[in-house]
């Protein structure tokens, strides 16, 4: 591996997938890890034709330890690791006691532990050279104690707790810590059966974000040591709103449409 290196969780489409495409843009070797090695692959043919960038294709699954504990070896490994998206993750509907508690459990594990054990893993080498970022995907959720996705919203919160620590910490290391919290997104995120009942156009168009547009806001809030990037002019206004009186019950009843 050359110059500089990013190592990305959830490459295989959505934010990830834009993640990969902007770092390999910006002239850093990839790293990108997911489920799913036919797109991971597609995607660092891309970006090495595009960019003439290194890549390396990983196929792993956040949920099982031992992937996790792999992931972590090769992590601590790099010479010349420069960032880390942490961006893996997924949602669950429906009620705390009726959703599998394997779910949870996995929720748990890919939002939580791999986090913490990659985040860890990295800091020792990024520390040393005195530079590096660190990316921790969160969400909108986070501010929003909603039902349904209970598990979801407390692993998301998590991420911005844990990333504000951190970057305190860090000050003055030449290592940088950001939480990104998106809204809604044009991602496959929704794409799964637990989300069968999920309409796009239940959501206003305006709230939308493609998954480019806030990736290039979280890059750039990343340069500025921002330490939580919520993207999008309109997602800021919600979140203000979320602290105004009557602001929670009227973001309560956007947000859950995402989890109905």
């Amino acid at each position: 591996m050359a110059q500089k290196t990013a190592l990305i969780t959830g490459a295989s489409s959505g934010i990830g997938a834009a993640f990969a495409r902007t770092a390999a843009a910006r002239g850093y070797d990839l790293i990108l890890v997911a489920r799913r090695q036919e797109r991971l692959e597609a995607l660092a043919e891309e970006c090495r034709k595009a960019h003439g960038v290194d890549t390396e294709v990983l196929a792993a699954d956040l949920a099982k330890p031992e992937d996790v504990a792999q992931l972590v070896k090769k992590i601590a490994g790099l010479p010349s690791l420069e960032l880390l998206v942490n961006n893996a993750g997924f949602g669950t509907t429906g009620h705390f006691a009726d959703v599998d508690l394997d779910k949870h459990l996995d929720m748990l594990q890919v939002h939580v532990t791999a986090t913490m054990r990659f985040t860890h893993a990295a800091l020792e080498g990024m520390i040393a050279r005195r530079k590096g970022g660190i990316v921790n995907v969160s969400s909108l959720s986070a501010f929003l104690a909603m039902p349904n996705a209970v598990t979801y919203c407390a692993t998301k919160m998590w991420l911005v707790t844990f990333s504000q620590a951190l970057a305190k910490e860090l000050a003055g290391t030449g290592v940088h810590v950001q939480v990104l919290c998106p809204g809604f997104t044009y991602t496959e995120f929704h794409d799964t059966p637990e989300f069968a009942k999920f309409k796009r156009t239940d959501v206003s168009t305006g709230l939308w974000m493609p998954a480019a547009d806030v990736v290039n806001e979280s890059m750039a809030a990343l340069e500025a040591d921002r330490v939580v990037c919520i993207p999008g002019r309109k997602n800021r206004l919600l979140m203000a709103l979320n602290r105004s009186p009557l602001g929670p019950l009227l973001v309560w009843m956007l947000a859950r449409k995402r989890y109905e």
